[in-house]
């Protein structure tokens, strides 16, 4: 790819990530944002410390948080834009859609779903203040982790396709991202700081909302994305028999 093109993909990225942060944004305000009141209200109950509110709450669930998920997936998208332009045509011999529907797929898996198995998402109340920057580095840790087991997993898979197959060297380096995934789990430290007498509904509906967002979020740039990198990047087309066949005179 030239340096147009490159330029190109990215703006359309970055247009992906801020349609795709819209759609993540009514996600978060209509599923997350109740279960954040009703875990600040626990708090509050159970608090006998009120500190004073530097930013309302209202303005948190309203312009506060338009503001994160819409920088987050502007800057979500222009990351995964040039990550698509590393890996149109080194993954297969797919087009622009499909490339782009894979990598938010891998994305949403790797960069979320793997570090937030090992450490959740938790709404307030939940969660030991002394170990928030403990918590905070090991899920980048583990993303990090997942990104590099990722990525030799399809090092890996590339290197046994000749002489597996493509199905069976997929099926292998896929086994072995879990076996490492399930290491680094196992060698990670872990943090139960769940309060007393905190509803377990309430947590869990709150992780399975912050899950739902970056569904909804990766789902849409997938989308979003694919359609408008085929402009730029047109599927290859074979040349018609009639024009490939040289000229008989």
């Amino acid at each position: 790819m030239n340096s147009v093109t490159i330029r190109n993909l990215l703006v359309r990225g970055m247009l992906a990530g801020l349609a795709a942060g819209l759609l993540a944004l009514v996600v978060a305000y209509l599923l997350g944002e109740p279960k954040v009141d009703a875990a600040i209200a626990f708090e509050d109950a159970h608090s006998h410390e009120h500190g004073m509110e530097v930013v309302s709450r209202g303005l948190q669930s309203t312009a506060g948080l338009a503001t994160g998920v819409l920088v987050y997936g502007v800057a979500l998208g222009g990351i995964a834009a040039l990550v698509f332009c590393f890996a149109l045509g080194r993954i297969g011999r797919f087009g622009a859609r499909t490339t782009a529907a894979l990598l938010s797929g891998a994305a949403l898996l790797v960069v979320y779903l793997v570090p937030f198995l090992k450490y959740p998402a938790n709404p307030p109340a939940v969660g030991d203040p002394d170990t928030i920057g403990t918590r905070t580095a090991l899920f980048f840790l583990m993303m990090l982790l997942g990104i590099l087991l990722a990525v030799s997993a399809t090092l890996l898979g590339r290197r046994l396709a000749p002489k597996l197959g493509n199905w069976n060297a997929t099926v292998v380096a896929g086994a072995a991202f879990v076996v490492a995934i399930g290491l680094a789990y196992a060698f990670l430290p872990g943090y139960d700081n769940v309060p007393a007498g905190f509803p377990g509904t309430l947590l869990w509906e709150f992780r399975l909302s912050a899950l739902a967002v970056q569904l909804v979020l990766w789902t849409a740039f997938g989308l979003v994305f694919g359609h408008l990198a085929e402009r730029v990047v047109p599927a290859r087309r074979e040349a018609p028999a009639a024009e490939a066949a040289p000229a008989v005179s």
